[in-house]
């Protein structure tokens, strides 16, 4: 019965076809000893294995042994008892993971813009909770400058002299520093600087453009703004807050083969989780 290619099973009404190398991942789990007949809790009627279980998170079981990952929905929320179903099929490498449900719950992390207009210059600093989440964003953001002819804070594209791009100023892994607009000018010539978030490819230095392009950014990549303060009206700093939800990266069990065992010795956990 193992050497069947293809299995059927029947989990509290639920059916799953799958191969029998997927269930054969955990060779002493009790899914892999059912193709060989050594566990009586699996009944074999009309061709398919009869599992008088949960169905519905059988089917987290079966993307487990598909990928040897761990990836649960935002809303999930069912860790103990997915617990007691992956003790239940033996896979206790799964069942180690869910004990540890803090690192697949979903985190709230927040950013902060502050901005700040002076004169013909607009000022940007970000925060963020997740540091990972702050190199992202400073990979889509570009500042470029150069010597524009005329060129006034009103105006909202660039000439087409040459722009010189700059470096973001990182104080911290966790925050990011750039400005926009004109400085100081020497007859007829401003020093510009631009400012182009991808991935939008305009070169903006009105702040308030760019402010807007920065909003669209974080609520197209899930964030949603929370509350609006001025932190000081003198200086005309105004702090945006905005939040969201966001999954860790997927935990990955590590199978490790031993000389002359009988398939998969061990499991090792490995997370792959940054930014805290």
């Amino acid at each position: 019965m193992s050497s069947r290619e293809v299995v059927v099973l029947s989990v509290g009404g639920v059916r799953f076809v799958t191969r029998a190398s997927t269930l054969q991942q955990f060779p002493e789990s009790r899914l892999a000893r059912m193709l060989n007949d050594d566990d009586r809790e699996f009944k074999l009627v009309n061709g398919e294995f009869f599992v008088d279980r949960d169905g519905a998170l059988f089917s987290f079981i079966m993307d487990f042994l598909r990928t040897l990952q761990v990836s649960l929905p935002t809303d999930f929320s069912d860790y103990e008892r997915l617990r007691r179903e992956a003790e239940f099929y033996g896979l206790y490498p799964l069942a180690d993971l869910l004990s540890q449900e803090h690192l697949l719950k979903p985190r709230l992390e927040i950013l902060e813009v502050r901005f700040s207009l002076q004169e013909m210059q607009a000022f940007f600093r970000i925060f963020g909770s997740c540091s990972t989440t702050v190199e992202a964003l400073a990979e889509q953001i570009t500042v470029f400058t150069g010597q524009q002819s005329g060129q006034s804070w009103s105006s909202p594209f660039p000439s087409q002299k040459t722009l010189i791009p700059l470096p973001l100023e990182r104080p911290s892994h966790h925050d990011m520093v750039f400005q926009c607009g004109t400085g100081y000018s020497a007859g007829d010539q401003f020093q510009a600087r631009y400012v182009s978030i991808k991935p939008d490819n305009r070169k903006l230095i009105n702040g308030t453009n760019v402010l807007g392009l920065l909003f669209h950014t974080l609520l197209k990549d899930g964030f949603r703004l929370i509350s609006t303060r001025t932190i000081t009206s003198e200086e005309k700093v105004e702090c945006y807050s905005f939040e969201r939800m966001k999954r860790p990266a997927g935990l990955t069990v590590m199978l490790n083969q031993t000389p002359g065992s009988s398939g998969v010795a061990q499991a090792r956990r490995s997370q792959v989780q940054k930014g805290k």
